[in-house]
């Protein structure tokens, strides 16, 4: 049964100096805050990131500060519910749209955070990670993850932009937060493990049983077009059900990332899809297509390149009422809960 907690200023004021001088505190006052009953509290607030008000920002970016003195030419995402400072979209997403232009390269470095890219527009850039050159096609997914060296050129004639996700929320709270640079790597003269040994769903090398792959992440990039193309064959056998796909290791079937996850949906012509309501927060990126989606009663009316966020257990409804299908990834850190032990599902 609920009761009314005491107060701090229920306390004597000396009690209460004789506590800060001992550097200690009640932990009643702010039970409610810590504990609140039933589900949480968040300080995340659901926002749509309109691509058409942001990309002349981040092309004015690249005329006002050479890459080389940015290092990652990013503007990032905001959200409105921790005030202009929080470099977070929610409690544990980071997340940005960084510019390379063409010529351009940024430097090598690695760090704690895994970080992940989605390409927003255009074609020529790459990204090296630990020696494996990668090309960035519009809405393909590239991991860099925790530890391993990336860096970014450009051979392209126009500019390229893609949305970076990271936990870097996470290493930040728990002051783990820091990067190692280097020199530029020499790429390996061969085709990424996505055009090789991945290139087919279910088919991996062989090896023995009890051998362990040959990384903790094998698989680096995630085409989009493979992945549009596979959404698109799902649809006519799941009708009534929504269309996703998640991004896994292809050697463990685990989630690709540690912290964060990444699921591509297909909103068909016409089609509404209330999910349940989840514990992990997300962020939503639309690779193409436009809609309307419902956040705790806030209306996002979105269109390709856009991004908007949801909180945890957030009431959300999707909604296409074009003639055109719809596809979107959404990151989430449904990995971190679950390796925490807390990741929940509640019907609406």
């Amino acid at each position: 049964m609920s009761t009314q907690l005491g107060t701090l200023e229920e306390l004597p004021l000396a009690y209460r100096q004789a506590m800060e001088a001992a550097s200690v505190g009640p932990l009643w006052p702010q039970m409610r805050n810590a504990l609140p009953h039933g589900a949480p509290k968040p300080v995340t607030r659901t926002h749509l990131w309109a691509y058409q008000d942001i990309r002349p920002l981040v092309i004015q970016a690249g005329e006002l500060t050479p890459v080389e003195k940015a290092e990652r030419r990013v503007l990032f995402l905001i959200d409105p519910g921790r005030g202009l400072s929080a470099m977070q979209a929610t409690s544990t997403i980071y997340a940005g749209l960084q510019l390379l232009n063409p010529g351009e390269t940024a430097p090598a470095h690695k760090h704690t955070p895994s970080a992940a890219r989605i390409v927003v527009e255009g074609e020529g850039a790459y990204t090296v990670v630990d020696g494996e050159k990668l090309p960035m096609l519009a809405g393909d997914l590239i991991l860099t993850p925790t530890g391993c060296w990336h860096d970014h050129g450009h051979s392209g004639t126009a500019p390229v932009i893609w949305l970076d996700a990271l936990d870097l929320p996470l290493f930040m709270y728990l002051e783990g937060s820091y990067a190692v640079e280097a020199k530029l790597q020499a790429p390996r003269n061969r085709p990424d493990p996505s055009e090789v040994e991945y290139a087919t769903a279910g088919l991996a090398p062989p090896r023995r049983r009890d051998a362990k792959p040959p990384s903790s992440f094998p698989q680096m990039r995630y085409p989009w077009a493979r992945t549009e193309a596979a959404l698109r064959r799902m649809a006519p056998h799941y009708e009534g059900q929504a269309v996703e796909l998640d991004y896994i290791n292809p050697e463990t079937g685990e989630h690709c990332m540690h912290v964060l996850g990444f699921t591509a949906m297909m909103l068909r012509p016409g089609e509404v899809l209330r999910p349940v309501l989840r514990s992990s927060s997300a962020l939503f990126h639309v690779v193409s297509g436009s809609g309307t989606s419902l956040v705790n009663g806030v209306r996002h009316d979105w269109t390709s390149k856009d991004s908007f966020s949801a909180p945890v257990f957030a009431e959300i409804e999707h909604r296409n009422e074009g003639s055109e299908p719809a596809f979107l990834i959404r990151v989430h850190d449904q990995p971190l809960q679950e390796k925490l032990g807390y990741y929940e599902e509640r019907a609406r």
